[in-house]
């Protein structure tokens, strides 16, 4: 086994959102508080209230794939396969240079490849299960959106897809974290993905979760989420073979915390969000008074918003850091939804600016000395960056990343 070693950097990003592919456009939507909702147009929801949603438009995965055929994936491998891409040719790697058998790859998903299920279950209920199209089955299991990535790049160590919904790319680069730390990898491709699809439109829908047209964080009178797609990967390697190539390293991955309380299906529990934050800055050394801004998960319920924003105040005190929400730009993208956040919270680090939380107008009084950045972005000196995640049943992960030392 190679020598343990302690530090992980970030050296490339692959965000596919609906604000932009690729960090630069991805960058230019957060500073200028680009609102990537539409109507929707992965299926019909002319019966829903809600008609918006984050998709990805015109979103052509061969202009980005180089070794798999798009046809033969569903659109969420697409997107982590895409993602990858985008990532390994932001860091600059070279991958015939790469051991692929040191380089992995760990994604995380809500819904996996849940448009695939809905073409399946509708050929289902009109033939008989015999009948029903073997590409489409192929592509159904949420394993192969770590297996897009490992098959796109050629990677030959570990292909881990993680399904703890809205946390799951947290849970990923904590995943990451460890195989860099402890020697079992020299690079390690950590994100998700997912796509806009029908049964979770529905299903927030029947939760009462749902917004109509702007998704709010923070706000007074914020109303619920705007469900969203995409992929969102960093390429992460250990210091030492960051160096040993060259490599711009973008930021420090400092360390993450993980618990899950499973007190309620869907349910924030405050203090197992606010012990959660304690872990995580244990595991990366980092007091509060250290860290300068938080990617809040923001889904703008007001549940969920108020047991986040108490959480901060019972960690951080009466005068937390900036704390504000990209999915009121670019809709809630489920498992893709802390990857996408890493990536905003890397280049708050390198380009020096806070992303603002927009549709914002009301403050809340119940949380009323929490600074959301409203509407517009804001220069700032980052050096340490905490980002949450939450999801359905307790399974709350933050990230911690910091600029180098």
């Amino acid at each position: 086994m190679a020598e343990t070693c302690s530090r992980v950097v970030v050296t490339g990003l692959g965000p596919v959102s609906s604000i932009g592919i690729g960090p630069a456009a991805f960058a230019t939507g957060l500073r200028e508080g680009a609102s990537g909702i539409s109507p929707i147009t992965s299926f019909d929801a002319s019966g829903f209230p809600s008609k918006q949603a984050g998709e990805v438009p015109d979103f052509r995965p061969e202009r980005w794939l180089r070794r798999i055929d798009p046809e033969g994936w569903g659109r969420s491998g697409q997107f982590a396969a895409v993602a990858a891409r985008v990532a390994v040719e932001h860091g600059g790697l070279d991958l015939d240079r790469v051991d692929p058998e040191r380089a992995h790859a760990v994604l995380g998903t809500t819904s996996g490849e849940s448009r695939v299920l809905e073409s399946l279950t509708v050929q289902f209920g009109m033939d008989a299960p015999d009948t029903m199209d073997p590409r489409l089955l192929a592509q159904l299991p949420a394993a192969r959106l770590a297996h897009a990535v490992s098959e796109e790049l050629g990677l030959a160590g570990e292909s881990v897809t993680l399904a703890t919904a809205c946390s799951a790319s947290n849970y990923a680069l904590g995943y990451a974290y460890d195989l860099l730390t402890t020697g079992a990898a020299d690079v390690v491709f950590a994100g998700g993905a997912d796509s806009v699809c029908q049964w979770a439109h529905a299903g927030f829908h029947r939760l009462g979760a749902l917004t109509m047209d702007a998704c709010s964080p923070f706000d007074r009178h914020r109303s619920g989420i705007l469900t969203a797609e995409g992929g969102a990967v960093l390429l992460l390697e250990t210091y030492e073979h960051a160096a040993a190539r060259g490599a711009t390293m973008l930021a420090e991955v400092l360390g993450y915390g993980a618990n899950c309380d499973a007190n309620h299906p869907v349910a924030p529990d405050q203090r197992s969000v606010a012990e959660c934050m304690r872990i995580a800055h244990r595991n990366a050394d980092v007091k509060p008074s250290d860290v300068d801004y938080i990617c809040a998960h923001g889904t703008g319920t007001p549940t969920n918003d108020a047991a986040e924003a108490a959480a901060i105040f019972e960690v951080f005190g009466h005068r937390p850091p900036a704390t504000s929400s990209i999915k009121s730009m670019i809709g809630h993208s489920m498992g893709a939804a802390s990857g996408f956040g890493a990536i905003a919270c890397t280049l708050a680090i390198t380009e020096g600016f806070l992303p603002p939380t927009v549709n914002w107008s009301t403050p809340d009084l119940a949380f009323a000395d929490l600074d959301p950045v409203p509407n517009v972005a804001r220069p700032a000196r980052v050096r340490v960056v905490q980002n949450n995640g939450f999801a359905f049943g307790g399974n709350n992960a933050i990230v911690l990343l910091g600029a180098l030392r």
